[in-house]
């Protein structure tokens, strides 16, 4: 069950700036990440195994979803989401956000976002409900600060990361009604994903563990430790394994959840985000390295 290391793909102008969220679209094939500190987001084509495009325009780059040939970025230096075409690259569009958006995840089947704002001295923290074609919106006042979050198959309920009080906010799609708040058995929820078929969500809790929760009724079904404050959290569903990146003192955390079997494999210091792209390979994006990690299961 553990991580190898297979390759390391270059991004110009990356060795010790700043990377956010990345996402894997099926559709083209290619991976999108986060480069906060330059306002980009970065284009690595997966098959051919190299860096292929850098998209300028977006300021303070934060979280990127993506998803039949669309992805979504937020941009926290001005309260915005993009959407970039994944195929040509090109922005489609850009819908004003509430300030310091954050996490964000879209229902591709009925064109609908969520972004999960930070907010500002003069605007708490907000989730928001966006429709793709802009004719709708809908907002939801938070409890605390936002993080990651995701939506269950069926693209009809929300699951939100709320670092302090730490818990899992789960809202009825598209209004953002039926709220839930499902508290947490660790402080500072932060990475989190989707066991689909077993209905299972895992949380990543800077209190030092990984939780599984009941993604139905909300109730703890396992806790495993972790081996410092974790970032970025998949799961995948070929091989029923979940990562978790460590910036500090930069490692990846691989967890069996069928056996509380755990490995480890070395990043580096800073490593705090990745992107899956399954069955079986794991983008570790580290500034240390000047670009990519490319980790593969075994």
């Amino acid at each position: 069950m553990s991580l190898q290391t297979l390759a390391k793909i270059e991004i110009n102008g990356s060795a010790n700036s700043d990377f956010d969220h990345g996402a894997f679209d099926p559709k083209t094939r290619r991976v999108f990440v986060a480069h906060t500190a330059l306002n980009r987001v970065e284009v690595i084509d997966h098959d051919a195994g190299r860096h292929t495009a850098t998209l300028d325009g977006f300021p303070e780059a934060a979280g990127v979803v993506a998803d039949e040939g669309l992805v979504l970025v937020t941009n926290r230096g001005s309260a915005s989401l993009a959407c970039i075409d994944a195929k040509t690259l090109e922005t489609q569009f850009v819908q004003p956000t509430a300030p310091r958006p954050n996490g964000v995840a879209i229902v591709s089947r009925s064109g609908l976002a969520l972004v999960a704002c930070i907010g500002n001295e003069a605007h708490g923290p907000e989730l928001q409900s966006l429709t793709l074609d802009k004719s709708q919106r809908w907002s939801l006042a938070l409890p605390g600060r936002p993080r990651w979050c995701v939506t269950n198959r069926e693209g009809a309920r929300v699951f939100l990361a709320i670092r302090e009080p730490s818990m899992l906010l789960v809202a009825q799609l598209p209004e953002l009604n039926r709220v839930e708040h499902w508290p947490l058995p660790s402080r500072g929820a932060h990475g989190l994903d989707i066991d689909h078929q077993n209905g299972l969500l895992y949380v990543a809790c800077d209190g030092g563990s990984l939780v599984a929760v009941d993604a139905l009724i909300g109730e703890v079904r396992g806790e495993w430790p972790l081996a410092g404050a974790p970032d970025a959290t998949f799961f995948n569903p070929a091989s029923g394994l979940v990562h978790v990146a460590i910036a500090d003192p930069g490692l990846v955390q691989s967890l069996d959840p069928r056996t509380g079997n755990s490995a480890r494999l070395d990043t580096a210091i800073g490593a705090k985000t990745t992107a899956l792209v399954p069955p079986d390979r794991l983008y570790v994006f580290s500034p240390s390295h000047g670009g990519v990690l490319v980790l593969g299961e075994n």
